[in-house]
């Protein structure tokens, strides 16, 4: 089934290596990871080819983004460290046999240089996409909202939308995260009707509080018809912060017939 779970966020009980196999024993064929360069990739291997599962997601490393600065994508003079974390998160995905790559914007601190860091972006992006077009590695970068992350350079659709046109390669898409585009936009079922064949990577989390399916307000009976019936052919990925044990949060993947999400993969 191409449904995956994300490995950062869920399965936290354990650290991130044994969380592969408590993913595959709930039933999850296929995981993702945010950030996996803390650890050897050796060690992410063996963990994967024990639990057996793929990998269908890393993103590329982001400087101190998460930690509240600017990161590395559209950051103005931090052109050279962006080129140095493409080559590191390509040894990860070749290892890995990951063929989905995810970069994160960042931040830009200072209003008045918008349009710079924009421009930075869009060179990074296309830079990002031609490199990993040799490879056959789909690049996807991600809009993400302001309430969690102040200051967030690309926070709706639409500039998702603008950027890809900006950058104009075909190795390049949308990382389309329910979650952050509800709390930003609105109307994600719409986004998902129309944008389908633009999007890269869909990842989902209930609102408000990131939590998993029916615990926030969400229809995601509505939104997993609107994704079946889209152009979208790619991998629907877990992304919460279970409200408890996350093995107990897994009421959804029975309530809701997503089988269909393999049968998406095979008419490709």
């Amino acid at each position: 089934m191409r449904l995956a779970a994300n490995l950062s966020l869920m399965f936290t009980e354990v650290p991130l290596l044994e969380r592969f196999e408590l993913a595959a024993n709930a039933g999850f064929k296929t995981v993702e990871i945010q950030f996996p360069y803390h650890e050897k990739i050796e060690d992410l291997v063996a963990a994967k080819q024990a639990a057996n599962v793929e990998v269908c997601l890393i993103n590329v490393p982001a400087g101190d983004l998460m930690v509240g600065g600017e990161g590395l994508a559209c950051v103005p003079g931090e052109e050279e460290e962006f080129g140095k974390a493409l080559r590191l998160c390509y040894k990860y995905a070749k290892a890995l046999n990951v063929k989905l790559v995810n970069v994160l914007p960042g931040r830009c601190l200072d209003a008045s240089k918008e349009g710079e860091y924009l421009n930075v972006l869009i060179h990074n992006l296309h830079k990002a996409a031609a490199a990993f077009a040799k490879y056959d590695i789909l690049v996807t970068f991600e809009a993400v909202n302001t309430k969690d992350m102040p200051h967030f350079l690309i926070h709706s659709t639409q500039q998702m939308l603008d950027v890809i046109t900006d950058v104009d390669h075909d190795n390049l898409k949308m990382q389309f995260d329910v979650y952050h585009m509800q709390i930003m936009d609105g109307h994600v079922d719409e986004a998902l009707q129309h944008y389908g064949h633009l999007i890269g990577h869909i990842q989902f989390a209930d609102v408000p509080g990131r939590g998993e399916p029916l615990s926030g307000n969400l229809n995601f009976h509505s939104i997993f018809e609107d994704i079946k019936y889209s152009h979208y052919h790619g991998y629907v990925a877990a992304e919460y912060k279970p409200t408890k044990k996350t093995e107990d949060t897994l009421r959804w993947m029975q309530d809701m017939d997503l089988k269909w999400l393999d049968e998406k993969a095979v008419l490709k």
